[in-house]
């Protein structure tokens, strides 16, 4: 495994590099709240099996760096999706096989769906991670509303305050819910964390809970691509659907109901006792669904 950084228009991306460089590329992406080290377990079997497998920081963790301090520090979904073409752009890479889950699933699905000449195919865990902001005010069933507690805290001043003195027990708090039968260790839990004190870490989380509840303006720069993903476009590249039975924020059952959403070959794949946390819990299903992939494109 390689360290490595590279610059795109607005970032500066840190990721690491494991298997040959003249292997078929997978840009595997992680989630809130979670860093690189999510795909630990997966980055060596694939790169054995001679894939190059790339793991990028998103903006706002880690060592990923903002390069103008007059970009907004946005998470909207086009920003995650436009880093993602970036990083593929910046590397010359021209089709990959994408796999993320929770942001980095969304950066995935977006990529897929404005981008498919640039998927080879998709692993999406959770299902089609394109939110649709315009239903962003109707209101859920309790049991969910109670689940997305977080995001109706970061969407208040003191949720800002909270997230900024408290990070680190409030997203270890968010690993204990969402993954209930994952028995981390205070160590794995650290090592990921160091990743929430980039300076942008809250300025982006804050943007990201709050844009999708239609309460902050998004980077003006994204709002054609935004305009483009309001439309909840299909993706039309090979997917497989991973889903942790055991859930804790976005039930199981939520992903059955994507199918329409794939309008190429599209399995689902619900995974025994892992939750949220999937590529952590369930390395060798991410291992499995990439292998699959690759025969099918």
């Amino acid at each position: 495994m390689t360290h490595k950084t590279i610059r795109t228009p607005v970032l500066e991306i840190a990721y690491t590099e494991t298997g040959p460089e003249d292997g078929p590329p997978v840009i595997l992406l992680h989630g809130f709240p979670d860093d690189i080290h999510a795909y630990d377990g997966a980055t060596g079997p694939l790169a054995a099996q001679g894939w190059r497998v790339l793991v990028p920081y998103l903006r706002g963790y880690g060592p990923t760096r903002f390069l103008s301090a007059a970009t907004p520090r946005s998470g909207e979904q086009a920003a995650l999706g436009k880093d993602l073409l970036d990083f593929m752009d910046a590397l010359s890479i021209p089709r990959a096989i994408l796999g993320g889950y929770d942001w980095g699933g969304r950066a995935a699905c977006v990529v897929a769906a404005l981008w498919p000449e640039r998927v080879r195919a998709l692993m999406s865990i959770n299902g089609y991670n394109i939110q649709n902001i315009s239903a962003a005010l109707k209101p859920a069933p309790a049991e969910q509303e109670l689940r997305h507690w977080y995001q109706w805290y970061f969407n208040t001043e003191r949720g800002i305050a909270g997230l900024t003195a408290n990070r680190h027990g409030i997203c270890k708090l968010l690993w204990r819910v969402w993954s209930p039968n994952w028995a981390f260790t205070d160590a794995v839990y650290d090592r990921t964390a160091e990743s929430f004190e980039n300076p942008d870490f809250v300025a982006v989380v804050i943007q990201s809970y709050r844009h999708r509840h239609q309460n902050a303006p998004g980077d003006p720069a994204l709002a054609p691509i935004e305009a483009r993903i309001a439309t909840q476009p299909a993706i039309a590249v090979p997917t497989i659907v991973l889903h942790g039975e055991a859930d804790g924020v976005g039930p199981v059952a939520g992903s059955a109901s994507h199918a329409g959403h794939f309008t190429h070959s599209h399995e689902r794949r619900v995974i025994p006792v892992a939750g949220h946390f999937l590529p952590n819990e369930a390395p060798e299903a991410i291992v499995q669904a990439i292998i699959d992939l690759g025969t099918r494109s």
